[in-house]
């Protein structure tokens, strides 16, 4: 078994590609130990020490690394660890546990329901024309809410808290939406 791994936008973060689905839909973030236990491979890499992210895509992981941290010497373990869960042909989550990306409540951000065609066509835009470009970049992004101008969008995987991460924010997807929907005035990452 081959796992390619490519560089990403976010130099803490590396994406491998095991050339086999990971996840069949949706996503999961894991940005702590504690809510890695959900996954015996996001809990075996955050095992490592060095791992303070893991991201699961369609077809890739997303690994973070450790402030310090050398992907010259951290890069191997994760390999092994990626190669023997998919080798093995394990389970991706435990019994019992979500497989999909459920944002906590706490970041939502109730829309109005007379921005109801507004939401439409910026979740659209996002699914169609952001999505797949921030995948790409090993990362995803998801809507979080509409207000008074305002789109509330939340970065994962290698996305968060990439350097570039603001800009791709500011100088790409506010750009967008704002030329397609004009009653967006502003992206925020929450």
């Amino acid at each position: 078994m081959l796992i390619e791994t490519e560089t990403t936008p976010n130099p803490a973060t590396l994406k491998f590609l095991p050339g086999r689905v990971v996840m069949d839909a949706g996503t999961r973030d894991f940005a702590t130990p504690e809510e890695a236990e959900a996954s015996p491979l996001a809990q075996a890499l955050f095992d490592l020490g060095d791992v303070t992210g893991v991201f699961f895509g369609r077809d890739f992981v997303s690994v973070t690394a450790a402030p310090g941290t050398s992907w010259a010497t951290l890069k191997p373990d994760v390999l092994g660890i990626l190669m023997d869960h998919f080798a093995a042909q394990m389970p991706l989550f435990r019994p019992a546990s979500a497989g999909f990306s459920v944002p906590p409540e706490e970041e939502a951000f109730a829309d109005d329901p007379a921005d109801a065609d507004i939401v439409a066509q910026i979740k659209d835009l996002i699914d169609t024309r952001v999505r797949p470009a921030v995948a790409n970049d090993g990362g995803d992004i998801v809507y979080r809410g509409f207000d008074k101008g305002k789109v509330y969008l939340r970065m994962q995987g290698a996305c968060a808290g990439c350097p570039s991460s603001s800009a791709t924010l500011k100088n790409g997807i506010e750009q967008l939406l704002r030329y397609y929907v004009p009653e967006v005035s502003e992206v925020r990452a929450v």
